[in-house]
């Protein structure tokens, strides 16, 4: 019999990604470890996978409506993949279950919704007025210029930041690399910003994911119940996003996920 309870946490997380955009670790892996006593190991591990699935199908659709900058995906993956596995190679040093290595997994969980909070609260403070350019400024810039990075190695660099993050924590890939994403590629339209960050995800928390897998750091069950809650909350978020205030709504997380840092950071 499946849990209630994780389902309904599963439904409400889901729903807030589809209302804020905001990855599913930044809320998914503090609830487990709060409210489910779930083992830091194990919450990021299954996090990853979580993010994994339910990302893939927002990149299908983005795909298909050729939303997706695939040259830009690429140079986050050059920097991400590779400091995933290097991430993955430590944790397998160290041994997932230590008291050393879930020490530095919670104080680095804290310290990423700390940065998630700051950014989420950024974006909605900052680039909600800037981004809402009229659409025939938006169409004046080419595919070509809109893809160029201010220096080719900065999304290289910030990518293999996040990567590291990821496979740690499991946050990062949402708000943390919307921010990067805006202020690395300033040309390039919030839309195709946010189908950048939401398509290398995928291959990032998929590689992180199934490394985590390897080291038994993956409740199966767990995430199966999960995923029952999430794929129609995140249905009914999209939905309703655009009845809802968003300014009011990021402001709101970014409280609850500075909250949750601070906790992590003082275990």
């Amino acid at each position: 019999m499946p849990d209630v309870a994780l389902v309904v946490a599963g439904f409400a997380i889901g729903l807030v990604i589809g209302l804020t955009g905001v990855g599913g670790g930044s809320l998914m892996t503090p609830v487990l470890i709060f409210f489910f006593g779930i083992k830091a190991h194990l919450a990021v591990g299954t996090d990853l996978l979580f993010a994994a699935f339910t990302k893939l199908s927002g990149t299908v659709g983005l795909a298909r409506r050729r939303m997706v900058p695939w040259n830009v995906v690429a140079l986050l993956c050059a920097g991400s993949i590779p400091a995933a596995l290097g991430a993955l190679w430590l944790l397998r040093h160290l041994g997932p279950t230590s008291e050393r290595v879930q020490h530095l997994m919670t104080t680095t969980l804290g310290a990423a919704l700390l940065l998630t909070a700051a950014s989420t609260l950024y974006k909605a403070l900052a680039f909600s007025a800037k981004h809402q350019a009229p659409e025939q400024a938006r169409r004046s810039e080419s595919a070509a210029t809109a893809t160029q990075p201010r220096h080719w190695s900065l999304p290289v660099l910030l990518g293999a930041v996040i990567g590291t993050l990821v496979t740690f924590t499991s946050v990062g890939a949402g708000a943390i690399g919307v921010t990067v994403l805006l202020l690395v590629f300033p040309h390039l339209p919030l839309p195709r910003i946010i189908a950048a960050d939401i398509a290398y995800a995928v291959p990032l928390t998929l590689v992180a994911g199934l490394g985590h897998a390897s080291l038994g750091s993956v409740d199966w069950a767990l995430l199966a119940q999960l995923l029952v809650g999430s794929l129609p909350g995140i249905w009914l978020g999209s939905r309703l996003v655009s009845r809802t205030p968003e300014r009011l709504v990021r402001s709101a997380l970014s409280l609850l996920l500075a909250f949750a840092g601070v906790k992590l950071v003082l275990i």
